[in-house]
């Protein structure tokens, strides 16, 4: 089971018996997983929004944007990870044990539960969006079988194991790939354009506005939460022990992976408006992006778009609600009905789908409430992983924390950014 503190230093982690006599880089695939399910929050439908409208209003200009964020992100989840594979224990868990009073671990729950509900309205809606593109579904009916369908996903990570959740999930972060990419190879980006959006700059107040949204909601609390808990659940409470320094060179791979791959469907994403969207009427929502795509590439692509934004909505959903589930598991020791958890959860997305708001605007609106939790996750996350007192030998060095804290500084400074530009009606 979990190892305290003192015993950091002590091997941690499993493997099969069979992945034990396995060649090296089998055992090295074995290990690989939980990041891919943790990133599948950096291509949440609220990512799909923020990187169309930079690509079609700005074309190449910020694709810089895009690639900072994503090293900024890789610091952040390896550190995440780190926490659940050297302490066998979520950040929640580890939060609740070092809380004074039970008043400050509910106060801490109930913003952190806002933050997980926030991220289930962009999830769902997203999703409901893309049976509407799919199959001419009704926003609400589609929001609904969203939210059956995540529910599944829940019961098969609670009935079958981490193992068999992550394979369902990177399955559908392979289907997102394919369908934000696929435009792209179609109608692949100018090499001087793309060039020049290496370059950091901005052309006017709104592509700083735009920038701003991309980086500043780049970093989501739920990821951080959910990352530590599946690494957690994969290596901290299993029979056969590997070492420590091994399962954080693992991590590191699986962190490296994920974020190659959300980075640039990330970038394709943006590219993809900026080399088919650039300058046409009515592509700020995905429903104009998407008959965009159809007018300028065909049928095809336009519905591996859809497709994508499904996929998208499915397993960033299913692992937001993964990830509430946990909070309230590590910082109150309680667990409540899968069926009930859904329907509290889900009940906000529905509201706002039933009450005809643009999902667009509520997707943007949902990634400001996410802002608020930043800095909930990030100080603790950054402070606990530098204590020697929490990880042992394996402490943050000087430098790990140093960039952590820049990092938090930034994410949290754009985050305030962006709160005070949205609430002024930038």
């Amino acid at each position: 089971m979990a190892k305290n503190s003192s015993d950091a230093g002590v091997a941690v982690g499993t493997t099969t018996t069979s992945g034990i006599n396995a060649t090296p880089a089998r055992r090295l695939l074995w290990l690989l997983g939980p990041a891919l399910v943790a990133g599948v929050a950096y291509l949440d439908p609220g990512n799909v929004a923020a990187n169309m409208s930079a690509g079609a209003q700005y074309g190449y200009l910020l694709v810089w944007v895009v690639l900072s964020g994503n090293v900024m992100a890789w610091l952040v989840q390896y550190l995440s990870a780190k926490l659940g594979v050297v302490t066998s224990k979520s950040l929640p868990e580890i939060l609740r044990d070092r809380f004074g009073s039970k008043a400050g671990r509910i106060a801490y729950w109930i913003q952190a539960e806002a933050v997980a509900m926030a991220t289930d309205v962009a999830e769902v809606i997203g999703g409901a969006v893309a049976l509407y593109l799919l199959f001419d579904l009704p926003l609400l009916a589609g929001g609904l079988i969203t939210g059956i369908i995540s529910m599944g996903l829940l019961l098969i990570q609670s009935r079958r194991g981490p193992w068999v959740f992550e394979r369902i999930v990177i399955g559908l972060l392979l289907v997102i790939a394919v369908g934000f990419c696929a435009g792209v190879v179609i109608a692949p980006p100018e090499a001087a354009g793309l060039a020049g959006g290496l370059v950091p700059r901005f052309a006017d107040t709104n592509s700083v506005l735009l920038a701003v949204s991309i980086l500043g909601a780049t970093i989501m609390p739920h990821a951080i939460y959910a990352h530590s808990s599946l690494a957690r659940d994969r290596f901290g409470s299993t029979p056969h022990r590997q070492s420590i320094p091994r399962l954080l060179k693992a991590t590191r791979w699986d962190v490296s992976l994920a974020m190659i791959i959300a980075g640039s469907v990330n970038v394709a994403m943006l590219l993809l408006a900026a080399v088919n969207l650039a300058g046409v009427e009515g592509t700020e929502s995905l429903e104009g992006a998407h008959a965009a795509l159809e007018s300028a590439l065909g049928p095809v692509i336009a519905t591996l778009f859809a497709v994508g934004l499904l996929a998208s909505g499915l397993a960033s959903t299913a692992v937001g609600a993964y990830a509430g589930a946990e909070i309230m598991a590590g910082l109150l020791h309680r667990r409540i009905s899968l069926l009930v958890r859904r329907l509290l959860t889900l009940a906000p997305a529905m509201v706002l789908l039933g009450s005809g708001i643009d999902p667009t605007f509520a997707l943007i609106i949902s990634q400001v409430a996410l802002s608020f939790g930043i800095p909930f996750a990030l100080i603790p996350l950054v402070n606990l992983t530098a204590r020697k007192s929490v990880m042992g030998i394996h402490a943050n060095r000087w430098f790990t924390t140093g960039a952590g804290i820049l990092v938090s500084v930034l994410l949290i400074a754009l985050n305030v950014v962006l709160i005070v530009l949205t609430l002024q009606g930038g």
